[in-house]
């Protein structure tokens, strides 16, 4: 778990993705899309990214991937970052991080 808290607090955008996870990329391109530049890290591209599935598991991540960390806190999956968007939250949430700049 520390190593999943580490990695998903260095940065002010973090995506924990599968580079066969469709979701997740869309996930990445609608964060892009507001002009920030996450960092993604491809678990299976990862030596210990079994590890790292098992604690975003823990955190409340089913399915493990996408899990996105923004502004050193963890927001959720897929659901979670699609419904900030919806209600017009995501953008201000970024803001916040620094994760863009207007």
């Amino acid at each position: 778990m520390d190593i999943t808290m580490k990695l998903g607090t260095q940065n002010p955008v973090v995506i924990f993705s599968k580079t066969s996870c469709g979701i997740s990329h869309a996930i990445s391109q609608l964060i892009r899309g507001f002009g920030a530049n996450p960092v993604v890290h491809e678990l299976d591209d990862l030596p210990n990214g079994h590890e790292i599935e098992k604690a975003l598991m823990a955190l409340g991540c089913n399915p493990s991937v996408p899990a996105v960390f923004i502004g050193k806190e963890f927001v959720g999956g897929s659901n979670e970052i699609m419904s900030l968007n919806i209600k017009g939250k995501l953008k201000p949430l970024l803001l916040k991080a620094n994760a863009i700049w207007i």
